[in-house]
């Protein structure tokens, strides 16, 4: 079906929905790069203009990837839930943009359409919609999850630890690992990205932090982030794994790119569940996304990267994860080229995840070559958090020594929580309590109080 808007004495055709879509979408470089962008900004607003119009069954009846060849596509066909989408099912795109913004629509009749939305559908209200709209939007619709804590409360703020190594040394991991806790961090996760995929070296990472976290009782949770197939080989060795992480895309042939499927998938949430290692909940998968991740394994089949972006949370939501993280600046400026793009790409990302009930992170983030700094992310951190994102990066001095990107620091953490008055997940700030590392109302106190803890840390670390 093809869709047309006039402005002045100018008709703008519009061959299909995908076209529609990329055309509406806000400027960035990776659809401009695929060659799907529009022209100029009349053809965008043309293409917003006939959005608007547009019924949400379009979305049901007209698969941007087809059904037949995409199992991505068939995941959101087969889950869509007819009754669930009742509420919404008479409006356009233009309309439901009116209803999600209206006082009247709270949390409840947020959480009731959940499982009748499409990826499309909201990538498609998104593209109209400021990032005021995307923020108040986001704010109503909390999505909680639990395994050792609870993240992503009302009011609250989780920091992922991410203690990264060039040479995954452990004395060097256990070090930052350390420092961020000292500073509040690591409620989310104590996450590692490995330098290597070996086995053992991810296992011995996993063993430290496990002997770290049963020494000290601390109620959070582990993950090394290696290839489901390597975690999948650490359980069946008996490693101590927690949650289960895997890159994730919106196609089929993304995921493929990733040696993945959805079978594989599952494969992985089976073997995490087996291992019982929860304690408030059963919430483990632990994915990542980025807006571009289709077209740089050129798999977007001509959707514009914020859709396709989309899509890949249909897939986290089939296995409950525990957190998802879109890290929205990491692929570089050839998908989002500067500080304007990544904050818009981060809000969108967020909206986006949260009306279909995912567990929204951000790594708000930039490459070195990108036009960004660090100004363009405290903005967006400051966005999300007023947003009600799950969760954040805690990176020692926000620079990754071993991935060599640019993200939030433990410093950062401490700022938004402050401004914005976010407390961290529950069981894990009355653990920082007991430890004498914050007081009652979540303030660090000072290093005297906390010398006892550092001082058993270092000899347990080995380091004089």
């Amino acid at each position: 079906m093809s869709y047309t808007e006039s402005i002045g004495s100018r008709t703008y055709r519009f061959a299909d929905l995908k076209t529609l879509l990329a055309k509406a979408s806000p400027q960035r470089s990776g659809d401009q790069l695929a060659g799907i962008a529009a022209a100029s900004e009349e053809e965008r607003v043309a293409a917003k203009m006939a959005l608007a119009q547009v019924p949400l069954r379009t979305f049901l009846n007209e698969p941007l990837i087809p059904y037949e060849t995409d199992e991505v596509t068939r995941l959101i066909v087969d889950d869509h839930s007819p009754q669930a989408f009742t509420d919404i099912s008479h409006l356009t795109v233009g309309d439901f943009r009116n209803w999600l913004l209206s006082t009247t629509t709270d949390t409840d009749a947020l959480t009731r359409i959940t499982e009748g939305l499409t990826p499309e559908m909201l990538a498609a209200v998104s593209k109209l919609m400021r990032n005021q709209d995307l923020i108040a939007v986001a704010r109503k619709r909390p999505v909680v999850t639990r395994f050792r804590n609870t993240v992503g409360l009302p009011g609250h703020l989780s920091v992922r630890l991410q203690p990264n190594h060039p040479t995954d040394d452990v004395k060097g991991i256990a070090a930052s690992m350390l420092d961020g806790l000292m500073y509040g961090c690591g409620d989310a996760l104590i996450g590692i990205n490995p330098a290597s995929d070996n086995l053992a070296a991810i296992t011995t990472l996993l063993l430290m932090i496990d002997d770290f976290r049963q020494r000290y009782q601390v109620p959070t949770q582990s993950c090394v982030l290696t290839h489901v197939t390597s975690t999948i080989a650490a359980i069946e060795q008996g490693a101590p794994v927690d949650l289960v992480f895997q890159s994730i895309a919106g196609t089929e042939k993304a995921n493929a790119s990733f040696g993945i499927s959805l079978a594989l998938l599952r494969e992985a949430y089976e073997a995490g569940l087996s291992l019982k290692r929860g304690t408030v909940g059963s919430n483990l998968m632990y994915f990542e996304t980025g807006q571009g991740s289709a077209l740089s394994a050129d798999a977007h089949f001509g959707v514009d990267q914020q859709t396709c972006e989309a899509r890949a949370y249909a897939v986290a939501c089939k296995f409950e994860p525990f957190l998802v993280n879109t890290v929205v600046g990491f692929i570089g400026p050839e998908y989002l080229y500067d500080g304007k793009q990544i904050t818009r790409a981060g809000l969108e990302d967020h909206f986006c995840g949260k009306l279909l009930g995912v567990p929204m992170g951000c790594d708000i983030c930039y490459t070195n070559h990108a036009e960004a700094d660090q100004d363009d992310m405290d903005n967006l951190l400051t966005l999300l958090g007023v947003a009600g994102v799950n969760f954040i990066m805690g990176v020692p001095g926000a620079d990754d020594v071993m991935l060599n990107y640019q993200s939030t620091s433990f410093h950062d953490a401490l700022y938004v929580r402050d401004v914005l008055g976010l407390r961290r997940a529950p069981e894990f700030e009355a653990w920082l309590e007991s430890m004498l590392i914050i007081d009652a109302h979540g303030a660090l106190l000072g290093a005297s109080a906390r010398q006892p803890l550092l001082e058993g840390a270092r000899d347990w670390m080995g380091i004089t």
